[in-house]
């Protein structure tokens, strides 16, 4: 293993210095220009239209480009954004997480990626988001409700992945990236390559990823009270692969724009051997812990192909913009069969699932948006339509999930009103419109029945065939004022969200957590009421922003833990059943920044989250996943170097608060301490800026617990130290 390490690493510098070598060759040729670097365009965007968004924009957004990403670089694209206080992840291993804002997550919060919602398994704790960071140029973050934008599923918030900046005229050139991690000894590569002359343009880019298993600080972990001994502190079996294809294409004028996007994101990943549906003495240690990068069962597979075309003309005062997508999310689990309750014990010959696998889900999805800007005296106006249609199919041996169609479509106006330079109000109303048809499931093998002292088999129906539509007006009215140095913002607004197939018809195992979930089919839409508050105060070395907000939901869908057991399909798992209940939330965020001198700084990034269900069974108890409140200290150092530019130095102290307000069968959550150090910068090679940066995250090795962990049920603590370097190298050549 350590000879892998050796001569991975080898490779890995060996590469870097011929990329160098190539770029300076590329430079000193004879040009007519002189070379330009393409991030320019980036820096025109954070410096001037990102403060006044915020200024007059009465929801809470927040803005990162990929300079933040790659100075916080992590295993996914959320857990590079966890930096910012009330953005959270639901985290699988150390290459997959999902999403969580101010505490919400799942289907109540949307990702869009190029103005194309992200539509992948999101229903699922173990399902991860199929984004590749490298091609993320600028993340606006939506803290709060953003359905009359976006629809329904917003009712949490929005990460909105915004499209790359177009290439400069008359340029081609590219960039490398290149990535290594300690703890799970990853090696990541990303090659770029754009091109344009006057109009038309192309920008395409190839990820590739690869990881062993990672490592705790704790040689044994208690999954289900039973003590599992780690060899050499790996997890087993959560080692994976990534490859990665984006394409974006089109024409640019200076009144008409078409782009065509195409990506195609593959991921394989491991499963904690000792936490999927296995015994964990069962485990064959000899064979998981004989190489830390194979990927064994149990495993899953997911393959994310996308592809739109958004169009954008202007005619007189309107700006006129159209979307196609089309996407297809195919997912697969991989497991040993292991037959429970009346599953024959052995496999059939004749089945028409392989017998390794246990769960399929295949999703087309295809959508249409429009919408117009205009303007009408002070009065900036939009108004808009979406349409989408999705069909879901389900596959393997395992049921949890019917296979479903589903058809949503809304039509929403907004209107912001500039008064004069210091207020703005905000007014918007939207209409939804969503419709779902389940299908009927029944299992491939009998089950005993028996009723009046008799006995007899039977092909138990797990779905029956439903269909539920749902429509719904929501609104929102908000206000800015911005009286020089300070500016305050206000909110007021209500969403809507769908229940989704898993709330409504599920019946089966979720052997991740291993219970059996039961759906609802009498579950309403789910509703919510928010109000939205901002304060920012900027001097000259002084900024101070605070968002509080208040939130309420007369009918929260939740998974509510009964009485009852399974009998049929595993080892007596408890039933969840999905209920609705009031929900009272509110929190904020707090952050301030103080200029000790112009290079040397400090940072405070707080956060809070209250919720309580104010009815039903769980009455006076929390949410899931409720995040505990925490404090991020940071120190920064950014001085001037002659030879250098951009450097930076800082160290970050995270104070997380322990959760002992929580819902069961969630656990309690002792409060931890992390230390987190960074450094980097740009030199200067061959005309161009090669960009450095080196993370050593979890600098103590400390052993803590995650509350929002998707391993938190069996008390597995975070990943150990973990030295994370990365390095862009741009190349350009100028025609």
């Amino acid at each position: 293993m350590k000879n892998a390490q050796f001569l991975l690493w080898k490779n890995y510098f060996l590469l870097i210095s011929l990329l160098i070598s190539v770029t300076a060759f590329s430079q000193n040729q004879p040009s007519g220009k002189k070379p330009e670097i393409k991030e320019l365009d980036e820096v025109l965007i954070n410096n001037n239209s990102v403060e006044k968004r915020k200024k007059e924009e009465s929801l809470n957004v927040e803005t990162v480009n990929n300079s933040f990403i790659q100075r916080n670089l992590g295993g996914s694209l959320m857990q590079s954004l966890q930096k910012l206080p009330g953005v959270k992840t639901i985290s699988i291993g150390s290459g997959g997480s999902k999403p969580l804002i101010r505490g919400l997550s799942f289907n109540q919060v949307i990702v869009v990626e190029n103005g194309l919602k992200h539509e992948g398994q999101q229903w699922g704790a173990d399902h991860g988001l199929e984004i590749d960071q490298y091609a993320v140029n600028r993340v606006e973050i939506i803290k709060g409700p953003s359905s009359f934008i976006y629809g329904s599923d917003a009712v949490g918030g929005a990460i909105n992945i915004k499209p790359l900046p177009l290439p400069s005229k008359n340029t081609f050139g590219g960039s490398v990236d290149i990535t290594g991690k300690s703890n799970n000894a990853q090696f990541g590569s990303s090659f770029n390559l754009f091109g344009r002359n006057e109009n038309w343009f192309f920008d395409s880019r190839v990820t590739t990823m690869d990881y062993g298993d990672y490592r705790v600080p704790t040689d044994t972990v208690h999954v289900y009270s039973y003590a599992v001994p780690l060899y050499k502190n790996h997890l087993r079996n959560t080692a994976g692969r990534e490859l990665d294809f984006h394409l974006s294409t089109g024409y640019s004028g200076d009144h008409f724009k078409s782009v065509f996007y195409f990506s195609n994101v593959h991921t394989k990943s491991g499963f904690f051997a000792n936490a999927h549906g296995l015994e964990p003495r069962n485990v064959n240690t000899d064979l998981h812990d004989k190489s830390s990068r194979d990927i064994l069962m149990p495993y899953q597979e997911v393959n994310h192909l996308k592809v739109s075309n958004t169009t954008s003309f202007q005619f007189e005062n309107h700006a006129f913009e159209t979307q196609f997508g089309f996407q297809n999310n195919f997912r697969r689990e991989w497991s040993h069969y292991v037959n429970h309750g009346y599953m024959p014990p052995i496999y059939p010959e004749d089945m028409y699932a392989p017998q390794n696998l246990e769960r399929q889900y295949d999703k087309n999805v295809w959508s249409f948006s429009a919408k117009d800007e205009f303007a009408v005296n002070r009065h900036q106006i939009t108004i808009g339509s979406n349409a989408v249609y999705q069909q879901n199919e389900i596959g393997g041996w395992s049921f949890l999930i019917p296979a479903f169609t589903q058809f949503n479509a809304g039509l929403f106006i907004y209107d912001k009103i500039e008064l004069n330079e210091k207020w703005f109000l905000h007014g918007a109303v939207r209409y939804d419109y969503g419709k779902i048809k389940m299908e009927s499931y029944s299992d491939w093998f009998q089950s005993e029945i028996s009723e009046n002292n008799q006995t007899r088999l039977e092909y138990l129906q797990r779905s029956e065939d439903l269909t539920k539509t749902f429509d719904s007006f929501t609104w929102s009215v908000g206000a800015n004022y911005n009286p020089g140095k300070l500016s305050l913002k206000a909110n007021l607004g209500s969403s809507f969200r769908m229940p989704i197939a898993k709330e409504l018809a599920s019946n089966g195992v979720n052997y991740h957590y291993f219970r059996f979930e039961k759906g609802n089919p009498n579950l309403d839409a789910e509703r919510s009421y928010q109000l939205d508050l901002g304060m920012e105060w900027a001097a000259q070395n002084w900024t101070f922003q605070l968002t509080p907000f208040a939130n309420y939901f007369p009918n929260f869908i939740y998974l509510n833990p009964t009485s009852a057991h399974d009998i049929y399909y595993g080892a007596g798992n408890q039933v969840f059943e999905y209920e609705q209940s009031k929900v009272f939330r509110y929190g904020a965020e707090l952050q301030t920044r103080y200029y000790f001198i112009k290079s040397l700084s400090v940072e405070i990034a707080a956060e809070y989250l209250y919720s309580e269900q104010k009815s039903g069974s769980k009455k006076g108890y929390t949410l899931p996943f409720s995040p505990p409140p925490s404090v991020l200290l940071g120190l920064n150092y950014e001085p001037e170097i002659s030879f250098l530019k951009d450097s930076y130095f800082s160290v970050d102290y995270r104070i997380t608060g322990k959760q002992d307000n929580i819902v069961p069968p969630e656990k309690k959550t002792a409060e931890s301490h992390v230390f987190n150090l960074a450094f980097g910068s740009k030199i200067k090679a061959a005309k161009q800026d090669v960009s450095i940066s080196i993370q050593i995250q979890n600098l103590f090795n400390t052993r803590y617990l995650n509350h929002t962990s998707f391993y938190r049920l069996i008390e597995l603590p975070e990943a150990g130290r973990n030295i994370i370097v990365s390095m862009k190298i741009p190349f350009l050549v100028s025609r």
